[in-house]
C-alpha cells in the first residue's frame, strides 16, 4: 500500500520534472516556458498519459467482474494507492503553470504578488481545486476502506471516466498552435462530446441503474440502498459533471452555427484538467 503511493509520489512529480527538463534543452526554453508549455503541450502528457492508464485499468476491471458487487480484482486497489498523489500533484502543476503566465507577462516576484497569484489561481480553477481535493479527501478513503471490498466493478466504471481527457488535452494543443477552427479541432470535439457524455454525464445514473438490474429493485429503491458515502460522492460531482458538459455543448454549438461571425473554441472556457 505505502508502496504504490510512494511510487505515484514519485512517477508523476518526477515524469513533471523530465518533461520540463527535456523541453528546456533539447528545444532551448527557459524554465518558466516549459512549465508553461508542459500545460499544454503536444498530448499534455501527464494528464493525458494518467487518463489512458487508469481508463485501462479500468477496462480491464469491468472485464473480469462478472458479479458486478462480489467480484475483486487486484489493479483496483492498486491504481488507486498509485494514482492518488496525482491529483495532489497536478494542483501544484496547474499553480506551476499559473504562477509562470504571471511572469512571463512581467509580474512581479514580490510576497504580496505570490499571494495574489495564489488568490487568483484559486478563483480561476476553484471548482478543478475542490473536484481534487475532495477526490482526496473523500473518495480515496471511501474507495479503499469503506466499500470494504465490494463494488471492484463500480470502481472501475469511475476510472473511465477518464477517457475524455485526452480529446480536452488535444484541444488545448490546436488551440495552443492556432488549429482551433480546423477539421481535425472539430472531430476532436465530436469524441469530446462523446466521451464525456457516456463516460461522465451518463456514468451515475448508471451504477445506479446497474446496482438496481443486480438486486433486481427499481431504480429509487436502488438509490435508497447505496451506502450513504455513493450518494454523496455522486451527489457531489455529477452536477459539476453537468456543468462541465454544459460548457461543452455551448462551444460546440458555437463552432457549428451558420452564421459566419468568429466563435469561441471547445475547450477554451474548460478547466486545465479534468
Amino acid at each position: 500500500m505505502f508502496a504504490l503511493v510512494a511510487a505515484g509520489s514519485v512517477f508523476f512529480p518526477g515524469l513533471f520534472l523530465l518533461t520540463r527538463r527535456s523541453l528546456r534543452r533539447l528545444i532551448g526554453w527557459s524554465d518558466g516556458d516549459a512549465a508553461v508549455t508542459e500545460c499544454v503541450s503536444p498530448g499534455r502528457l501527464l494528464s493525458s498519459l494518467q487518463a489512458v492508464m487508469a481508463s485501462s485499468v479500468g477496462c480491464v476491471v469491468v472485464w473480469s467482474c462478472s458479479d458486478i458487487v462480489e467480484d475483486r480484482h487486484w489493479l483496483t486497489d492498486a491504481y488507486i494507492f498509485f494514482a492518488t498523489p496525482y491529483f495532489a500533484y497536478d494542483v501544484y502543476a496547474m499553480y506551476l503553470c499559473h504562477h509562470h503566465r504571471l511572469r512571463v507577462k512581467g509580474h512581479e516576484e514580490a510576497e504580496e504578488a505570490t499571494l495574489a497569484a495564489v488568490a487568483g489561481f484559486l478563483r480561476r480553477e476553484s471548482l478543478m481545486v475542490l473536484h481534487h481535493v475532495f477526490l482526496v479527501a473523500f473518495c480515496f478513503p471511501a474507495s479503499v476502506f469503506w466499500r470494504q471490498g465490494k463494488g471492484d466493478y463500480f470502481q472501475a466504471l469511475l476510472f473511465l471516466a477518464e477517457l475524455s481527457t485526452p480529446s480536452v488535452s488535444l484541444g488545448k494543443v490546436l488551440i495552443q498552435y492556432n488549429r482551433q477552427h480546423t477539421l481535425l479541432h472539430r472531430a476532436n470535439g465530436l469524441v469530446l462530446l462523446l466521451t464525456f457524455f457516456c463516460c461522465r454525464v451518463l456514468l451515475f445514473p448508471y451504477l445506479y441503474y446497474a446496482y438496481s438490474r443486480y438486486a433486481s429493485v427499481s431504480l429509487s429503491q436502488a438509490v435508497l440502498a447505496a451506502p450513504w458515502q455513493c450518494n454523496l460522492g455522486a451527489g457531489l460531482l455529477w452536477p459539476l459533471q453537468l456543468y462541465w458538459f454544459s460548457l461543452i455543448c455551448r462551444r460546440a454549438l458555437g463552432q457549428f452555427r451558420l452564421t459566419p461571425r468568429p466563435s469561441p473554441c471547445w475547450t477554451e472556457s474548460l478547466p486545465e484538467r479534468f
